[in-house]
């Protein structure tokens, strides 16, 4: 089985992405019976959805994790919920900055990650890595690549989600003021670790468009 795990370029300034770093430091190896396969995608809403639906196209993966940065948040954070909305707070790397705008003008209010997100939480937790859930994936790439790999994966026997990362120490070396960091080994260690629950899939969420986003 191929397991797909994308990350983004870097994007507001910084040269570095720990997403892109943590991906590409799993490509090719082999969790459980699958084989990890690592994609870059641009951080841009016009070019990102498009090499997504290009690597779902060529791998037809069994498993998929996109992975994002948040800085300013201090643990690995699960998303449990992509909305279709676009609130661009920055421009993308394209120079975009799409306001108030749906990902997808017909599609559900929302969609649920189809991974076993609090079995996931729990083995990070009992590793030692700082992990939670979270219910907000925001309103940038990250969360129109959430709700358009969701939204291309409905109906299919395919586990996917998203999970955040820390900026890395030496990102929040130069921010101002400074964020919560976490070191890149770390973080590929947590990653590797998520894929072998995903691949175990026990507790995972129904593949299904939710009527709208949780209100509590």
């Amino acid at each position: 089985m191929n397991i797909l795990i994308t990350g983004f370029e870097p994007f507001g300034g910084e040269t570095i992405n720990p997403a892109w770093e943590v991906a590409r430091s799993l490509h090719n190896q082999v969790i459980g019976d699958a084989t990890v396969h690592a994609r870059c995608l641009p951080t841009s809403f016009g070019e990102a959805p498009l090499e997504l639906a290009r690597a779902l196209a060529a791998l037809q993966p069994g498993l998929v994790i996109a992975l994002g940065q948040a800085s300013g948040r201090s643990e690995i954070s699960i998303e449990r919920v992509a909305v279709n909305l676009i609130d661009a707070r920055i421009a993308d790397n394209a120079g975009q900055r799409p306001q108030d705008v749906p990902v997808r003008a017909e599609a559900p209010a929302a969609y649920f990650s189809t991974l076993p997100i609090k079995a996931m939480r729990d083995a990070l937790r009992a590793a030692g890595h700082p992990a939670g859930l979270s219910l907000s994936a925001g309103a940038f790439v990250c969360n129109q690549v959430f709700f358009e790999l969701q939204h291309q994966l409905a109906g299919r026997a395919v586990r996917s989600g998203f999970i955040h990362l820390p900026a890395l120490p030496e990102q929040a070396a130069r921010a101002q003021p400074s964020v919560p960091s976490m070191g890149l080994a770390a973080q590929i260690d947590a990653i590797r670790l998520a894929v072998a629950l995903a691949l175990a899939g026990e507790g995972s969420v129904p593949a299904r468009p939710d009527e709208g986003a949780p209100t509590s």
